[in-house]
């Protein structure tokens, strides 16, 4: 009998992968960036603002990732702005300051840069190129002033940016050029709304209800974004924004019978189908199932779905604008300057700072010999203390592995390639694989170090592998000594961060519904909150359970405080539906609701995690 090997967390997660279709429009995208912005640069006798085009170009192609035209200028611009500032701020600390001081410059950054990235995924990106491009700005050789090359820098994330909002995409293909990735995020709503439903009694149920906010979370972001006007500016718009409005109180009340446990009529989910299916080919709904009422939620449900249809047919003349994301200035600066942020802050300047301290120390020893690009060490270490990439220890070995094949590789190309035509062609086909090797981390690290290693002989610098794999290693030992230091309070105070802000979204969503308020709007907008800010718990939760065991203990039953905040949740919103159809909460709602904040408060005393006493409920029920 063959035994199963069960390979440790931390294991697992470095050989894991993640999938999907390959994503083609990012892949021409990046082949039209990074390469030929350089080829121009290099025509016009411009090559090291050349080069800074397309590293800009290169670390924006790391942030294209699936989604609309709308979320990527927040994505791919906030980050792009942050950079040119890091490269504007190192640029000029590196040309007047002598080693100690710049060391305590991009100290000062990197605490700053590292509470900042505990905001969210975009202010991590901005954290992250802010620091990449101040340890360049430093260190590169160029000869162009600071504000040429931070100018050069907006001017290739830039066009990688312009390449996002102008060129043809799938849904261009379908005949809609405006929405790329919209309509089929409205549609997913619907679809996982019916694949909930047809689990309404299953073991499945629990994982259709993540599934269901993933798709609604998904497509808020899409819909949402920066626009030039303050309103949709066509019915076409409008129309999809009324979709994804009325998939809203179908995904309350799909909740609610999952919450209920209760087996449903199968035709229950043929209605949301065909919704979804009407939103991809915009068209009408046509008939839907006959509806069926015998408890409060599927009187929600049905009337949801007769809502949607009046939705689906008409014309769009109405705004009804998506819930947006609440992150007032008072909950960045909580996230920011909280524990979480307090610990990432500091553990990235310790590790920014130390190896800026280092490769200055051996660049003035002359252990670089004639290289001049000692910022490889301080950049290289950036992104190997980013908790948001993976846990630590699958962090070092990708980081590690892909480096040393990335390295390998390039020395066979700078062997036969000629220069600098070849070496731009490869730049241009790297630039291409940097959106497909994004799936794992030692791939997209291999192909990003044969892309650099490519501008750094462009730039007229000898080839270097055998440096890069020297600093990559050393970058990987710093970051794991600094990641098991001990710091002032507790480790895991991201994940406690994370937990906290989700029972305070939580509470702000019960005490919403327990007040019997009617603005429907705003108790979807605080749902939506409450299921988000979960979800990010629950991701920096598995994170952290991935980590070496020395790291793991730190949060070892927070996954069971996050359990519980699920649980509280998805009872409130069978609540806000029952109140709805009656008025009314029964006394399994009122013992739900209670018993889960009394166990939610054992919980958080037990591990740590601040989270607010919930309201009392007894008053609603009959």
């Amino acid at each position: 009998m063959s035994r199963r090997i069960t390979l440790p967390p931390w294991l697992a997660h470095a050989l894991r992968a993640q999938r999907g279709p390959v994503p083609w429009s990012a892949v021409t995208r990046g082949a039209l960036a990074a390469g030929p912005l350089l080829l121009a640069a290099v025509l016009v006798e411009r090559t090291s603002l050349g080069v800074v085009a397309a590293i800009a170009a290169m670390l924006a192609g790391i942030n294209d990732r699936p989604g609309s035209r709308r979320a990527a200028v927040r994505r791919l611009g906030v980050p792009a702005a942050a950079g040119a500032v890091g490269l504007l701020v190192g640029t000029y600390g590196g040309a007047h300051l002598t080693a100690v001081p710049l060391t305590l410059l991009l100290t000062g950054l990197g605490l700053a840069a590292g509470g900042i990235s505990a905001v969210g995924p975009v202010a991590s990106g901005a954290g992250t190129q802010l620091l990449v491009a101040a340890a360049i700005g430093a260190g590169m050789p160029v000869a162009e002033a600071g504000w040429q090359r931070a100018l050069a820098f907006l001017a290739g994330a830039g066009w990688l940016l312009v390449l996002r909002l102008a060129l043809p995409t799938p849904g261009a293909l379908a005949g809609d050029y405006r929405f790329d990735g919209e309509r089929d995020a409205v549609a997913g709503v619907y679809d996982a709304v019916a694949d909930l439903l047809e689990a309404v009694a299953g073991e499945a149920a629990l994982g259709r209800r993540k599934a269901l906010s993933t798709a609604l979370d998904h497509a808020q972001d899409a819909l949402t974004g920066p626009r030039l006007r303050r309103y949709a500016s066509s019915a076409t718009e409008r129309r999809l924004h009324a979709q994804y409005a009325a998939a809203l109180p179908l995904a309350e009340a799909a909740t609610a019978l999952a919450w209920a446990g209760e087996p449903i009529a199968e035709r229950a989910a043929e209605g949301p189908r065909r919704l979804a299916a009407a939103v991809r080919e915009n068209t009408g709904t046509g008939p839907l199932p006959a509806p069926s009422r015998a408890v409060p939620a599927l009187r929600a449900l049905d009337d949801a779905l007769l809502r949607a249809a009046e939705a689906f047919d008409r014309s769009g003349d109405a705004e009804h604008r998506p819930p947006a994301r609440r992150r007032g200035p008072k909950e960045i600066l909580r996230a920011a300057f909280g524990s979480g942020g307090r610990e990432y802050g500091l553990r990235v300047a310790l590790c920014f700072g130390a190896s800026a301290a280092i490769a200055q120390a051996l660049h003035h020893t002359r252990w670089y010999g004639s290289h001049q690009h000692w910022y490889w060490l301080p950049a290289t270490a950036v992104f190997l203390v980013k908790p948001d990439l993976g846990p630590l220890a699958s962090r070092v070995l990708c980081r590690a592995a892909g480096t040393v094949l990335g390295a390998l590789l390039f020395a066979g190309f700078a062997a036969v390639l000629p220069r600098p035509g070849g070496l731009i062609v490869l730049v241009a086909v790297c630039g291409a694989l940097v959106p497909a090797a994004t799936r794992h981390f030692a791939a997209q690290t291999a192909v990003v170090t044969v892309l650099v290693l490519a501008l750094v002989m462009v730039g007229g610098e000898p080839q270097a592998s055998a440096s890069r794999i020297g600093e990559t290693l050393l970058a990987c030992a710093l970051v794991l000594l600094v990641g098991h230091l001990p710091m002032p309070g507790k480790h895991g105070g991201g994940v406690r961060g994370r937990l906290a802000a989700a029972g305070r979204a939580a509470h702000t969503y019960l005490a919403h519904v327990l007040s019997e308020s009617g603005d429907r709007g705003e108790r979807w907008a605080l749902r939506r909150e409450a299921y988000r800010t979960l979800a990010e718990a629950r991701s920096a939760i598995a994170l952290a359970a991935a980590e070496l065991p020395a790291l793991a203990r730190h949060t070892e039953g927070t996954d069971a405080v996050a359990a519980v905040l699920e649980r509280l949740v998805d009872t409130t919103t069978a609540c806000a539906v029952h109140l709805d159809e009656t008025g009314r909460l029964t006394a399994r709602h009122t013992r739900q609701l209670e018993d889960l904040a009394a166990e939610l408060t054992r919980g958080g005393q037990r591990h740590g995690v601040a989270v607010p006493r919930m309201p009392v409920v007894a008053r609603l029920s009959g």
